[in-house]
C-alpha cells in the first residue's frame, strides 16, 4: 500500500510541476487518495510533504475548470471576435474606408479580406453619409454589417443615418423592422491629432433612445462585447480607443471559446473597495486602476468600476457601489456639460443620496476644442494625478 501511494504521490507531483510550467488545463481523476498518500509519508520529509500539500490543494479545486492564460491586444481581440462571428454567420459583413486592401487604418480587419473575399469586406469611398446609409438599408434587409469608421469624428457626417434611421425605425414600425447593425472605431482622444480628430461622442450617442452604447476597456471587454454586438438584433454604437489598441492583456481560455460572449449593459467592478467608488470607461478604467494603486499607499481603498456599457448603462453596480463605500468619482475624457459623469453623479444622488458621505466628484475633459499644441492637450484631459488628487479631497485628506 505504502509503494502505490508513494508512486502516486511522485507521478501527481511531477504532474503539477508540469502544470505550473507550461500552464495548461489539467483534469485530474478524483479517486486519487492524495491526502491520505500524504499523511503515510510525512515522516520521509518535509519536501515531500510540501509537494503533497499541493497535491491536496488540487484535489480540493477539482470540479472547477482551471484555465490557461495568454497575452491578447485589443486589436487582436476585434479582429478575432468579427473573423469568428463571419464564419458563424453568413449574413455578417463589413464595410468601410480600408477596411479591405489595406487591411483597415489601425490593422483591425487584417486578413479578413483574404479569409472572406470582397463581397464580405467592402472598400467604400471617403463618403460616410453614403456607406453608413448603404449599411442602414442592409440591416433593414436582414444582413449584419459592421459599418467601421476610421475615427468616430467621421461618424458625424452619417449620424442623420445613426440616428433617423437606424436608432428610431423599430419604434416607428412598430416594432417590424430591426437593424441589426455595429458602428465600430475608434473614438475620443489619440495623441496630437487636434480638435476634429480628438472628440469624445460617449455623452452625444448614450443619449439617442434606440442605440446601444459599448466602450470597452481590455482584451475580454472587447472580444466579448462585440461578439455580442455583432449577434444583437438592435444598433450598436462600439467606441474604442485608438490608444489601447496595442495594448496587452492576459485572458484565459475561456475568452477565446468561440461562444464567448459579455452580457451587454453590465458594468464590471475590477477592483473591491471600501473607501470610495472609482467609474470610467474605455481607456480611463486603466488611469483609475492606477490611481487606485497610489491611494492605496495612503491607507485609501477604492473600488474600480468599468461602465463598459453606456446605454443601457448598469444603475445597480454603481448604486450598490455607492451604499458600500458611500463615496463617488467619475472620470471621463469628454467635455463636462450634459457628460456620461453628470449622469451617474444623477444616478447616485437619485437612488444613494442618504448613503453618500460627501458630494460626488468628477474629473473630464476641458471645455476646449482639443489643442494641437503637446503640453496644452495634456492640460486638457484628466490624469492619472488628478484621480489621486481629486479622489484624497473626497475622502478629506487634502
Amino acid at each position: 500500500a505504502l509503494g502505490t501511494h508513494t508512486a502516486v504521490l511522485h507521478a501527481s507531483s511531477r504532474l503539477i510541476q508540469a502544470f505550473e510550467t507550461i500552464n495548461v488545463p489539467v483534469t485530474l481523476p478524483k479517486n486519487i487518495a492524495l491526502r491520505t498518500a500524504a499523511a503515510m509519508l510525512a515522516s520521509f520529509g518535509s519536501s515531500l510533504a510540501r509537494r503533497a500539500a499541493v497535491s491536496g490543494t488540487v484535489l480540493r479545486s477539482l470540479g472547477a475548470r482551471s484555465y490557461a492564460t495568454q497575452d491578447l491586444t485589443v486589436r487582436d481581440a476585434l479582429n478575432s471576435a468579427m473573423d469568428e462571428e463571419m464564419e458563424k454567420d453568413k449574413d455578417v459583413f463589413i464595410l468601410g474606408e480600408e477596411v479591405g486592401d489595406y487591411q483597415g487604418a489601425y490593422k483591425i480587419t487584417r486578413g479578413l479580406l483574404q479569409k472572406y473575399g470582397a463581397n464580405r469586406v467592402r472598400d467604400t469611398p471617403i463618403t460616410e453619409a453614403g456607406f453608413t446609409g448603404i449599411a442602414v438599408g442592409a440591416a433593414f434587409s436582414g444582413l449584419k454589417p459592421i459599418c467601421e469608421f476610421m475615427t468616430f469624428n467621421f461618424a458625424m457626417q452619417a449620424i442623420d443615418q445613426i440616428i433617423n434611421s437606424a436608432a428610431k425605425t423599430l419604434y416607428m414600425s412598430a416594432g417590424s423592422i430591426n437593424c441589426p447593425i455595429v458602428f465600430r472605431g475608434p473614438n475620443g482622444a489619440a495623441a496630437g491629432v487636434a480638435a476634429q480628430h480628438s472628440q469624445c461622442f460617449a455623452a452625444w450617442y448614450s443619449h439617442v433612445p434606440g442605440l446601444k452604447v459599448i466602450a470597452p476597456y481590455d482584451a475580454e471587454d472587447a472580444r466579448g462585447l462585440l461578439k455580442a454586438s455583432i449577434r444583437d438584433p438592435d444598433p450598436v454604437v462600439f467606441l474604442e480607443n485608438e490608444i489601447l489598441y496595442g495594448e496587452s492583456f492576459k485572458v484565459d481560455d475561456k475568452v477565446m471559446d468561440k461562444d464567448f460572449t459579455l452580457p451587454i449593459g453590465k458594468a464590471k467592478v475590477m477592483r473591491e473597495g471600501k473607501d470610495i467608488t472609482l467609474v470610467a470607461f474605455g481607456k480611463l478604467v486603466g488611469y483609475n486602476l492606477k490611481a487606485a494603486e497610489i491611494l492605496a499607499e495612503d491607507d485609501i481603498d477604492c473600488e474600480v468600476i468599468n461602465l463598459r456599457t453606456l446605454k443601457p448603462i448598469d444603475r445597480d453596480t454603481i448604486v450598490n457601489s455607492v451604499k458600500k463605500t458611500h463615496r463617488l468619482l467619475v472620470v471621463e475624457e469628454g467635455w463636462p456639460q450634459s457628460g456620461v459623469a453628470s449622469e451617474i453623479m444623477a444616478i447616485a444622488t437619485e437612488e444613494a443620496f442618504d448613503y453618500l458621505d460627501a458630494a460626488p466628484e468628477r474629473i473630464t475633459g476641458a471645455e476646449v476644442p482639443m489643442p494641437y499644441a503637446a503640453n496644452l492637450e495634456a492640460l486638457a484631459l484628466p490624469t492619472i494625478d488628478d484621480v489621486v488628487r481629486v479622489a484624497k479631497r473626497t475622502m478629506g485628506k487634502q
